[in-house]
Protein backbone atom coordinates (compact mmCIF):
# COMPACT_ATOMS: atom_id res chain seq x y z
CA UNK A 1 0.00 0.00 0.00
CA UNK A 2 1.56 3.81 -1.04
CA UNK A 3 2.22 5.75 1.97
CA UNK A 4 -0.30 8.78 2.08
CA UNK A 5 1.22 11.71 0.67
CA UNK A 6 -1.25 14.53 1.80
CA UNK A 7 0.53 17.51 3.13
CA UNK A 8 0.66 17.88 6.63
CA UNK A 9 -1.49 20.42 8.88
CA UNK A 10 0.35 23.42 9.89
CA UNK A 11 0.12 22.33 13.37
CA UNK A 12 1.34 18.95 12.88
CA UNK A 13 4.34 20.24 10.84
CA UNK A 14 4.94 22.66 13.77
CA UNK A 15 4.93 20.04 16.74
CA UNK A 16 7.17 17.74 13.76
CA UNK A 17 9.83 20.67 13.89
CA UNK A 18 9.63 20.58 17.32
CA UNK A 19 10.14 17.47 18.06
CA UNK A 20 13.20 17.16 15.77
CA UNK A 21 15.11 19.63 17.49
CA UNK A 22 14.22 18.43 21.06
CA UNK A 23 15.91 14.86 20.08
CA UNK A 24 18.68 16.75 18.46
CA UNK A 25 19.69 18.51 21.32
CA UNK A 26 19.51 15.78 23.55
CA UNK A 27 22.13 13.59 21.05
CA UNK A 28 24.02 16.80 20.98
CA UNK A 29 24.73 16.09 24.62
CA UNK A 30 25.11 12.95 24.73
CA UNK A 31 27.38 12.26 21.76
CA UNK A 32 29.28 15.11 22.97
CA UNK A 33 31.15 13.71 25.31
CA UNK A 34 33.13 10.86 22.98
CA UNK A 35 35.95 13.19 21.96
CA UNK A 36 36.34 14.64 25.28
CA UNK A 37 36.36 11.37 27.06
CA UNK A 38 40.29 10.98 26.97
CA UNK A 39 40.31 15.09 28.19
CA UNK A 40 38.24 14.25 30.79
CA UNK A 41 40.24 10.78 31.91
CA UNK A 42 43.23 12.05 31.95
CA UNK A 43 41.90 15.59 34.30
CA UNK A 44 39.42 13.88 36.47
CA UNK A 45 42.50 10.83 36.61
CA UNK A 46 39.68 8.06 35.46
CA UNK A 47 40.73 4.48 34.90
CA UNK A 48 39.32 2.57 32.10
CA UNK A 49 36.47 1.14 33.60
CA UNK A 50 36.10 4.64 35.35
CA UNK A 51 35.49 6.50 32.59
CA UNK A 52 33.00 3.40 31.34
CA UNK A 53 31.23 4.60 34.13
CA UNK A 54 31.09 8.27 33.34
CA UNK A 55 29.44 7.30 29.78
CA UNK A 56 27.36 4.43 31.59
CA UNK A 57 25.87 7.50 33.83
CA UNK A 58 23.99 8.73 30.86
CA UNK A 59 21.63 5.78 30.37
CA UNK A 60 21.61 5.25 34.17
CA UNK A 61 19.80 8.24 34.20
CA UNK A 62 17.76 7.32 31.20
CA UNK A 63 17.13 4.00 33.19
CA UNK A 64 15.91 5.82 36.39
CA UNK A 65 13.46 8.12 34.16
CA UNK A 66 11.80 6.02 31.28
CA UNK A 67 9.25 4.49 33.37
CA UNK A 68 8.52 7.80 35.69
CA UNK A 69 8.35 9.95 32.57
CA UNK A 70 6.06 7.23 30.78
CA UNK A 71 3.37 7.76 33.88
CA UNK A 72 3.70 11.30 33.69
CA UNK A 73 3.28 11.66 29.96
CA UNK A 74 0.19 9.73 30.64
CA UNK A 75 -0.90 11.87 33.09
CA UNK A 76 0.31 15.23 32.05
CA UNK A 77 0.59 15.14 28.26
CA UNK A 78 3.82 15.75 25.91
CA UNK A 79 4.04 19.52 26.65
CA UNK A 80 5.05 19.07 30.48
CA UNK A 81 6.93 16.98 30.16
CA UNK A 82 9.30 17.95 27.58
CA UNK A 83 9.45 21.05 29.19
CA UNK A 84 10.87 19.45 32.44
CA UNK A 85 13.04 17.41 30.54
CA UNK A 86 14.72 20.62 28.72
CA UNK A 87 14.92 22.13 32.32
CA UNK A 88 16.98 19.32 33.56
CA UNK A 89 18.96 18.89 30.68
CA UNK A 90 20.12 22.36 30.62
CA UNK A 91 20.81 22.46 34.45
CA UNK A 92 22.92 19.03 34.52
CA UNK A 93 24.79 20.64 30.95
CA UNK A 94 26.15 23.40 33.03
CA UNK A 95 27.43 21.61 35.68
CA UNK A 96 28.90 18.86 33.65
CA UNK A 97 30.83 21.67 31.96
CA UNK A 98 31.79 23.42 35.11
CA UNK A 99 33.36 20.57 36.71
CA UNK A 100 36.35 17.71 36.76
CA UNK A 101 34.95 16.30 39.67
CA UNK A 102 34.65 12.02 38.84
CA UNK A 103 31.53 11.96 41.16
CA UNK A 104 30.21 15.78 39.92
CA UNK A 105 30.80 14.38 36.22
CA UNK A 106 28.84 10.93 37.13
CA UNK A 107 26.16 12.86 39.04
CA UNK A 108 25.79 15.48 36.04
CA UNK A 109 25.41 12.76 33.24
CA UNK A 110 22.91 11.16 35.44
CA UNK A 111 20.86 13.93 35.62
CA UNK A 112 21.24 14.78 31.75
CA UNK A 113 20.28 11.27 31.40
CA UNK A 114 17.23 11.34 32.98
CA UNK A 115 16.20 14.94 31.20
CA UNK A 116 16.85 12.81 28.31
CA UNK A 117 14.04 10.15 29.19
CA UNK A 118 11.88 12.63 29.74
CA UNK A 119 12.40 14.62 26.39
CA UNK A 120 12.52 11.38 24.48
CA UNK A 121 9.54 9.88 25.84
CA UNK A 122 7.65 12.95 25.43
CA UNK A 123 8.37 13.94 22.30
CA UNK A 124 8.21 10.74 20.51
CA UNK A 125 5.12 9.80 22.34
CA UNK A 126 3.97 13.39 21.17
CA UNK A 127 4.37 12.54 18.04
CA UNK A 128 3.13 9.50 17.66
CA UNK A 129 -0.05 10.35 18.76
CA UNK A 130 -0.66 13.27 16.62
CA UNK A 131 0.34 11.67 13.51
CA UNK A 132 -1.65 10.67 11.11
CA UNK A 133 -1.36 6.77 11.04
CA UNK A 134 -0.94 6.29 7.68
CA UNK A 135 2.31 8.53 8.19
CA UNK A 136 3.01 7.61 11.71
CA UNK A 137 6.34 5.82 10.92
CA UNK A 138 7.53 7.83 8.25
CA UNK A 139 7.25 10.99 10.73
CA UNK A 140 8.90 8.95 13.28
CA UNK A 141 11.91 8.18 11.37
CA UNK A 142 12.02 11.78 10.28
CA UNK A 143 12.59 12.52 14.24
CA UNK A 144 15.36 10.01 14.49
CA UNK A 145 17.27 11.03 11.51
CA UNK A 146 16.94 14.46 13.73
CA UNK A 147 18.16 12.62 16.55
CA UNK A 148 21.29 11.45 14.08
CA UNK A 149 22.20 14.58 12.59
CA UNK A 150 21.80 16.28 16.80
CA UNK A 151 24.66 13.50 16.94
CA UNK A 152 26.66 14.84 14.23
CA UNK A 153 26.96 18.41 16.22
CA UNK A 154 27.91 16.37 19.43
CA UNK A 155 31.56 15.71 18.46
CA UNK A 156 31.88 19.31 16.82
CA UNK A 157 30.65 20.31 20.19
CA UNK A 158 33.19 18.45 22.27
CA UNK A 159 36.05 19.14 20.07
CA UNK A 160 35.36 23.05 20.57
CA UNK A 161 35.12 22.28 24.06
CA UNK A 162 38.26 20.76 24.19
CA UNK A 163 39.74 23.98 22.59
CA UNK A 164 37.76 26.89 24.31
CA UNK A 165 37.01 24.97 27.42
CA UNK A 166 34.31 22.59 28.30
CA UNK A 167 32.56 25.43 30.53
CA UNK A 168 32.41 27.80 28.08
CA UNK A 169 31.00 25.63 25.61
CA UNK A 170 28.69 23.50 27.52
CA UNK A 171 27.32 27.16 28.29
CA UNK A 172 26.61 28.14 25.12
CA UNK A 173 25.26 24.54 24.26
CA UNK A 174 22.48 25.05 27.24
CA UNK A 175 20.87 28.19 25.97
CA UNK A 176 19.24 25.75 23.49
CA UNK A 177 17.13 24.03 25.97
CA UNK A 178 15.32 27.83 27.00
CA UNK A 179 14.92 28.45 23.65
CA UNK A 180 13.02 24.93 23.11
CA UNK A 181 11.14 25.20 26.26
CA UNK A 182 9.96 29.13 25.22
CA UNK A 183 9.07 27.20 21.59
CA UNK A 184 7.38 24.60 22.96
CA UNK A 185 4.74 26.73 24.53
CA UNK A 186 3.82 27.91 21.11
CA UNK A 187 2.65 24.08 19.96
CA UNK A 188 -0.72 22.73 21.09
CA UNK A 189 -0.26 19.47 22.78
CA UNK A 190 -3.60 17.82 23.47
CA UNK A 191 -4.14 16.10 26.75
CA UNK A 192 -4.52 12.02 26.82
CA UNK A 193 -8.06 11.22 26.26
CA UNK A 194 -8.17 8.39 29.06
CA UNK A 195 -4.86 8.72 31.40
CA UNK A 196 -3.72 4.82 31.95
CA UNK A 197 -1.52 3.78 34.98
CA UNK A 198 2.03 1.87 34.46
CA UNK A 199 0.61 -1.57 34.81
CA UNK A 200 -1.53 -0.95 31.85
CA UNK A 201 1.73 -1.65 29.79
CA UNK A 202 1.70 -5.27 30.76
CA UNK A 203 -0.59 -6.46 28.01
CA UNK A 204 2.61 -5.15 25.56
CA UNK A 205 5.44 -7.76 27.58
CA UNK A 206 3.64 -10.31 25.60
CA UNK A 207 3.17 -8.23 22.18
CA UNK A 208 5.49 -9.48 19.58
CA UNK A 209 5.88 -6.01 17.71
CA UNK A 210 6.80 -4.41 21.13
CA UNK A 211 8.76 -6.66 22.60
CA UNK A 212 10.75 -7.33 19.08
CA UNK A 213 10.92 -3.28 18.88
CA UNK A 214 12.40 -3.15 22.68
CA UNK A 215 14.67 -5.46 22.17
CA UNK A 216 16.09 -3.98 19.23
CA UNK A 217 16.38 -0.60 20.90
CA UNK A 218 17.84 -2.71 23.58
CA UNK A 219 20.73 -4.53 21.10
CA UNK A 220 21.52 -0.89 19.39
CA UNK A 221 21.87 0.62 23.37
CA UNK A 222 24.54 -2.13 23.98
CA UNK A 223 26.37 -1.44 20.16
CA UNK A 224 26.67 2.18 20.99
CA UNK A 225 27.58 1.27 24.81
CA UNK A 226 30.72 -0.51 23.91
CA UNK A 227 31.97 1.49 21.01
CA UNK A 228 31.40 4.75 22.39
CA UNK A 229 33.85 3.57 25.54
CA UNK A 230 36.52 1.47 23.68
CA UNK A 231 36.65 3.07 20.59
CA UNK A 232 37.86 6.58 21.58
CA UNK A 233 40.27 5.10 24.00
CA UNK A 234 41.46 2.90 21.66
CA UNK A 235 42.15 5.61 18.86
CA UNK A 236 44.13 7.76 21.85
CA UNK A 237 46.59 4.79 22.56
CA UNK A 238 47.13 5.11 18.68
CA UNK A 239 47.86 8.88 19.00
CA UNK A 240 44.96 9.85 17.40
CA UNK A 241 44.50 13.57 18.86
CA UNK A 242 40.95 14.60 20.22
CA UNK A 243 39.98 16.61 16.93
CA UNK A 244 40.43 13.72 14.70
CA UNK A 245 38.23 11.34 17.27
CA UNK A 246 35.62 13.97 17.38
CA UNK A 247 36.22 14.17 13.21
CA UNK A 248 35.55 9.97 13.32
CA UNK A 249 32.29 10.36 15.19
CA UNK A 250 31.11 12.72 13.10
CA UNK A 251 31.38 11.11 9.59
CA UNK A 252 30.23 7.99 11.19
CA UNK A 253 26.94 10.08 12.14
CA UNK A 254 26.86 11.65 8.99
CA UNK A 255 26.26 8.17 7.23
CA UNK A 256 24.27 6.84 9.79
CA UNK A 257 22.09 10.03 8.88
CA UNK A 258 21.51 8.40 5.73
CA UNK A 259 21.07 5.24 6.58
CA UNK A 260 18.31 5.97 9.42
CA UNK A 261 15.76 7.43 7.06
CA UNK A 262 16.57 5.17 4.17
CA UNK A 263 16.24 2.24 7.20
CA UNK A 264 12.33 3.75 7.91
CA UNK A 265 11.10 3.90 4.01
CA UNK A 266 12.64 0.30 3.67
CA UNK A 267 10.50 -1.38 6.57
CA UNK A 268 7.28 0.91 5.42
CA UNK A 269 7.89 -0.84 1.84
CA UNK A 270 9.43 -4.30 2.14
CA UNK A 271 8.63 -4.90 6.31
CA UNK A 272 10.72 -4.45 8.87
CA UNK A 273 12.88 -7.57 8.35
CA UNK A 274 14.99 -6.42 5.01
CA UNK A 275 16.35 -3.48 6.60
CA UNK A 276 17.13 -5.08 10.17
CA UNK A 277 18.93 -8.07 8.29
CA UNK A 278 20.87 -5.71 6.55
CA UNK A 279 21.99 -3.82 9.38
CA UNK A 280 22.48 -6.35 11.56
CA UNK A 281 24.98 -8.41 9.49
CA UNK A 282 26.91 -5.08 8.93
CA UNK A 283 27.13 -5.09 12.43
CA UNK A 284 27.91 -8.30 13.41
CA UNK A 285 30.89 -7.08 10.89
CA UNK A 286 31.76 -4.26 12.35
CA UNK A 287 32.23 -6.00 15.66
CA UNK A 288 34.28 -8.88 14.48
CA UNK A 289 36.92 -6.13 12.81
CA UNK A 290 37.15 -3.32 15.21
CA UNK A 291 39.21 -5.21 18.22
CA UNK A 292 41.31 -6.62 15.92
CA UNK A 293 42.99 -3.49 13.80
CA UNK A 294 46.14 -2.30 14.84
CA UNK A 295 46.10 0.30 12.13
CA UNK A 296 44.19 3.65 13.10
CA UNK A 297 43.18 4.80 9.24
CA UNK A 298 41.90 1.18 8.99
CA UNK A 299 40.32 1.69 12.60
CA UNK A 300 38.73 4.68 11.49
CA UNK A 301 37.29 3.84 8.48
CA UNK A 302 35.65 0.84 9.72
CA UNK A 303 33.93 3.35 12.63
CA UNK A 304 32.60 5.60 9.83
CA UNK A 305 31.45 2.72 7.63
CA UNK A 306 30.50 0.04 10.17
CA UNK A 307 28.89 1.79 13.24
CA UNK A 308 26.02 3.82 11.53
CA UNK A 309 24.21 0.24 10.84
CA UNK A 310 23.61 0.00 15.03
CA UNK A 311 21.79 3.14 14.58
CA UNK A 312 20.02 1.94 11.72
CA UNK A 313 17.77 -0.27 14.15
CA UNK A 314 16.51 2.36 15.68
CA UNK A 315 13.64 3.91 13.25
CA UNK A 316 12.60 -0.23 12.25
CA UNK A 317 12.23 -0.47 16.06
CA UNK A 318 10.17 2.68 16.69
CA UNK A 319 7.85 1.89 14.25
CA UNK A 320 7.22 -1.68 15.58
CA UNK A 321 7.15 -0.12 18.92
CA UNK A 322 4.48 2.41 18.09
CA UNK A 323 2.14 0.34 15.75
CA UNK A 324 1.55 -1.97 18.42
CA UNK A 325 0.81 0.25 21.28
CA UNK A 326 -1.82 1.55 18.92
CA UNK A 327 -2.74 -2.09 17.99
CA UNK A 328 -3.11 -2.61 22.13
CA UNK A 329 -4.34 0.84 22.96
CA UNK A 330 -1.50 1.86 24.82
CA UNK A 331 -0.75 5.22 25.72
CA UNK A 332 2.41 6.18 23.14
CA UNK A 333 4.30 7.66 26.07
CA UNK A 334 4.10 4.31 28.23
CA UNK A 335 4.99 2.61 25.18
CA UNK A 336 8.15 4.73 24.40
CA UNK A 337 9.01 4.71 27.95
CA UNK A 338 9.49 1.00 27.62
CA UNK A 339 11.43 1.46 24.61
CA UNK A 340 13.41 3.88 26.26
CA UNK A 341 13.92 1.57 29.41
CA UNK A 342 15.51 -0.94 27.19
CA UNK A 343 17.79 1.01 25.25
CA UNK A 344 18.83 2.34 28.68
CA UNK A 345 19.41 -0.66 29.86
CA UNK A 346 21.59 -2.00 27.47
CA UNK A 347 23.67 1.32 26.99
CA UNK A 348 24.53 1.54 30.53
CA UNK A 349 25.41 -2.55 31.03
CA UNK A 350 27.30 -2.21 27.93
CA UNK A 351 29.39 1.64 28.74
CA UNK A 352 29.64 -0.09 32.39
CA UNK A 353 30.86 -3.34 31.46
CA UNK A 354 32.60 -3.16 28.05
CA UNK A 355 35.80 -1.03 30.37
CA UNK A 356 35.39 -2.75 33.07
CA UNK A 357 35.58 -6.32 30.86
CA UNK A 358 38.12 -4.99 28.53
CA UNK A 359 40.55 -3.89 31.34
CA UNK A 360 40.45 -6.90 32.95
CA UNK A 361 40.59 -9.12 29.45
CA UNK A 362 40.81 -7.36 26.17
CA UNK A 363 38.99 -5.50 23.75
CA UNK A 364 37.99 -8.69 21.98
CA UNK A 365 35.73 -10.02 24.74
CA UNK A 366 33.22 -7.54 24.58
CA UNK A 367 33.18 -7.42 20.91
CA UNK A 368 32.78 -10.64 20.83
CA UNK A 369 29.84 -10.89 22.92
CA UNK A 370 28.16 -7.95 20.87
CA UNK A 371 28.54 -10.13 17.86
CA UNK A 372 27.14 -12.98 19.23
CA UNK A 373 24.08 -11.03 20.38
CA UNK A 374 23.23 -9.21 16.74
CA UNK A 375 23.34 -13.12 15.25
CA UNK A 376 21.41 -14.40 17.74
CA UNK A 377 19.10 -11.48 17.27
CA UNK A 378 19.38 -12.17 13.68
CA UNK A 379 18.53 -15.93 14.25
CA UNK A 380 15.18 -15.54 16.11
CA UNK A 381 14.14 -12.79 13.51
CA UNK A 382 14.56 -15.38 10.73
CA UNK A 383 13.52 -17.94 12.21
CA UNK A 384 9.95 -15.96 13.15
CA UNK A 385 9.76 -14.91 9.45
CA UNK A 386 9.43 -18.62 8.68
CA UNK A 387 6.60 -19.25 10.94
CA UNK A 388 4.96 -16.22 10.20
Amino acid sequence: MRRNQERLEPSMRRLLALVCAIVGVDTVFFSALTPLLPHYAAAAGLSKAAAGLLIAAYPAGTLLGSLPSGALVARFGGRVVAVLGLALMGAATLAFGWSTAPALLDAARLVQGIGGACTWTAGLSWLATAAPPARRGELLGTALAAAVVGALFGPVVGAVAGAVGTGPAFSAAAVADAFLIAVAFTVPSPRPQAPQPLRAALPALRDRQVVTGSWLMALAGLAFGTIDVLAPLRLSRLDVTGTVIAATFLCAALVESGLSPLAGRLSDRFGPGRPLTIALIAGACCAVALPLLGSAPWLIAVLVAGTPFFGALFAPASALVASGAHDLGLNQGIAFALSNLTWAAGQSVAAAASGALAQATSDLVPYALLTAACVGTLSVLRAGQGRS
